[in-house]
C-alpha cells in the first residue's frame, strides 16, 4: 500500500504506543534463548533475535486452549472464543508463511472458529532477515525467505531507521495516531532496494533438490532403508513437532469439575511422533515403528501439504534440526534420500 520510515528510537515509542491498546507479543530474551512473549515495555523487544525456542503460532493456537464449557445437565454449551487485540511483532519470513498456511489449513474444509477469531483480531508486524538466522535454517531453499503476498506491516533495517511497509488497512491503523514517521523519499527506496539486494548472497542454497522435485523425491524414496537407518536413531519424543511452525496435530480432553455440574473441553498440542499417536480402536498401531513415524513426518511437511494447500509444509526455520537431541534434519535427510534414490537407479 504505501512505505514509510521511522527511526529507531521512534521505534521503542511506538511499541510503548501499541502496548496502551493491544496486547503485545514479540521476541523477547529469556537467559541464552528468546521466547515469543506478551510485553509491555519496548525495552523488552529484542528484534535482533536468531530464532525462537516455539514458534510464533503458540499466540494462533495455544498450546492449550478451551474450546467451550458446558453444564453437567446438559442446559449449556458455550463456545470460549478470544477476541483480545493483538499484535505480535518481529516475525520472520518464514513465520509468515506458516502462518500463512495455517489459515488456509484452519479455513478450509473443517472450519476452525476458534483459530480464525483469533487471527481476525491479531495484526502481524514481520522484519526482513538479512542474515541467516542459525546454522540450520534453510529457508532459501523453501522460498520463505521473501515476504508472502498477505502482511499487515514490515520492517527493514536501514542502519539508523527502519522502512515500514504497510501491507493492509490493518497494518495502516497501527500506525494511526502516531507522529513519528514519515512518508518514504526516494532516496529511501534506493537504500531499501540496496539492503535487500546485498542480503542474497548471505543465504546459500543447502539442498540438492528443488523445492517443487520434493514431492515426487519422497514418493520414489517411500521404501527406501533411510528411514529404517533415521529410525533406529529416533527417539520419537515429539521435539521436531513441538518447536514447528506448520504442526497441526492435536488432541482432545473433557476435564469435568468434581461436582460434575460443569465442565469444559480442552484442546492441546500432540505429535505424530509419540508412540501411541496412531493408535486406533482394538490396540493396533497402524504407524507403530519409528521409521514409519519419521517417514511421515517428512511426507506430511514436503508432499502432503503441498498436494492439499499447494503451499510449502516446511518454512526452512531449522527449529526442528535444533532441538533433535540425535541430529536428524531436514537438510542432511532430504540431501541423503536423494543420494539414495539416485544409487538404487544406477544399480
Amino acid at each position: 500500500m504505501s512505505l514509510k520510515v521511522m527511526s529507531k528510537a521512534s521505534l521503542s515509542k511506538w511499541v510503548d504506543h501499541l502496548c496502551d491498546g493491544h496486547r503485545v507479543v514479540a521476541p523477547r530474551r529469556k537467559q541464552d534463548e528468546y521466547v515469543f512473549e506478551e510485553i509491555h515495555l519496548a525495552a523488552e523487544v529484542g528484534l535482533g533475535y536468531p530464532t525462537t525456542i516455539l514458534p510464533p503460532k503458540k499466540v494462533l493456537s495455544p498450546q492449550r486452549e478451551e474450546l467451550f464449557t458446558f453444564k453437567g445437565n446438559g442446559s449449556s454449551l458455550e463456545a470460549s472464543l478470544e477476541d483480545r487485540p493483538t499484535v505480535i511483532l518481529g516475525l520472520h519470513t518464514c513465520d509468515m508463511h506458516a502462518i500463512a498456511l495455517l489459515n488456509n489449513v484452519f479455513n478450509q474444509n473443517f472450519v476452525d472458529q476458534h483459530y480464525l477469531k483469533r487471527r481476525e483480531n491479531t495484526a502481524l508486524v514481520s522484519i526482513e532477515c538479512l542474515q541467516p538466522c542459525t546454522e540450520h535454517a534453510f529457508c532459501k531453499d523453501m522460498g520463505t525467505l521473501i515476504l508472502p503476498e498477505e502482511f499487515d506491516l514490515h520492517l527493514t533495517d536501514l542502519g539508523d531507521n527502519y522502512a515500514v511497509d504497510v501491507g493492509s488497512k490493518k497494518g495502516e491503523a497501527l500506525l494511526k495516531g502516531f507522529n513519528g514517521i514519515r512518508e518514504a523519499s526516494a532516496e529511501d527506496c534506493r537504500r531499501v532496494n540496496q539492503v535487500l539486494s546485498e542480503k542474497w548472497p548471505r543465504f546459500t542454497h543447502r539442498l540438492e533438490s528443488d523445492v517443487i522435485e520434493l514431492p515426487s523425491l519422497l514418493s520414489i524414496g517411500y521404501k527406501s532403508v533411510l528411514w529404517d537407518e533415521l529410525g533406529e536413531r529416533c527417539l520419537s519424543c515429539g521435539a521436531c513437532t513441538l518447536v514447528c511452525p506448520t504442526c497441526f496435530c492435536f488432541n482432545v480432553i473433557d476435564e469435568v469439575e468434581f461436582s460434575l455440574d460443569a465442565g469444559g473441553r480442552f484442546r492441546t498440542w500432540d505429535s505424530c511422533q509419540l508412540d501411541q499417536f496412531a493408535v486406533v480402536a482394538g490396540g493396533h498401531n497402524f504407524r507403530a515403528s519409528r521409521a514409519d513415524r519419521l517417514r511421515h513426518r517428512f511426507l506430511h511437511k514436503f508432499r502432503y501439504l503441498t498436494e492439499s494447500y499447494e503451499m510449502v509444509g516446511c518454512v526452512g526455520c531449522g527449529r526442528c534440526a535444533q532441538s533433535c537431541l540425535v541430529h536428524i534434519t531436514p537438510i542432511d535427510t532430504l540431501n541423503s534420500l536423494k543420494h539414495k534414490v539416485l544409487s538404487a537407479k544406477r544399480s
